[in-house]
């Protein structure tokens, strides 16, 4: 902050975000800390490259006034980014009631027990984009579309690994589904082979009633028939 009889000045620098073939603009402000009526004008070493709203004007009793100053789109950038243009400011009292209007140039010339207060300040320029203290791979690495991106890439390999687990118990299913249709039908054939030799020796046990066999063949008949009945109930 810059500090006079009349007004006070704040900031006392310019700072333009700097961006090539882009307007830029900055503003300070005016602080009236008298109960006069202050007239103020703006001047510039370089008028062409600097627009200031309003560059003169007059500034109410212990009010404030913001003046806004733009700079023209640049096509190159200065050596080292530093700028040599600077502005004036100058302040005087005016008559009281005084608008604008009646401002003239002649108001600002110094002269004997005239007071003029000149404020000075300088141009900045500051980068419009500033590198972001954090690496864009590491953002881009946790961003929630990185994420998705990982979700989705693994998505067919979990799909592809689910239906191969299927087609693999199916055939094992079926595998085994055949293989006790086939003991089935073994053990079935089996039963019906061994029931037509329970007849056979049924009907020569009638027989044996009638001539007579030997023990050891009613023996063998009645195992014949334990076994078969045993395997009717394991079917």
């Amino acid at each position: 902050m810059s500090t006079g009889d009349f007004l006070n000045l704040y900031p006392s620098e310019l700072k333009f975000p700097f961006e090539l073939k882009k307007q830029s603009s900055c503003s300070f402000q005016l602080t009236n800390k008298t109960d006069q009526y202050i007239a103020f004008k703006v001047k510039t070493t370089n008028p062409k490259k600097y627009c200031v709203r309003p560059n003169t004007g007059i500034v109410l009793p212990r009010s404030i006034c913001n003046v806004t100053v733009t700079m023209q789109a640049q096509k190159e950038a200065p050596p080292d980014m530093e700028c040599k243009d600077k502005f004036l400011l100058q302040a005087v009292i005016a008559p009281i009631g005084a608008t604008t209007k009646d401002l003239t140039a002649d108001m600002f010339n110094k002269e004997e027990n005239k007071v003029v207060e000149e404020f000075k300040l300088r141009v900045v320029y500051i980068p419009a984009n500033p590198p972001s203290p954090v690496p864009e791979e590491s953002e881009e690495a946790s961003s929630p579309r990185a994420e998705h991106q990982s979700q989705n890439s693994s998505g067919p390999d979990v799909a592809t690994r689910s239906v191969k687990s299927k087609e693999k118990l199916s055939k094992e299913s079926l595998s085994i589904i055949s293989k006790l249709t086939e003991e089935k039908v073994s053990a079935l054939k089996q039963s019906q082979k061994l029931q037509q030799e329970l007849e056979l020796l049924r009907k020569e046990a009638v027989k044996f009633r009638s001539g007579g066999y030997s023990v050891l063949f009613l023996v063998l008949i009645g195992i014949i028939g334990f076994v078969v009945g045993y395997l009717i109930k394991q079917t």
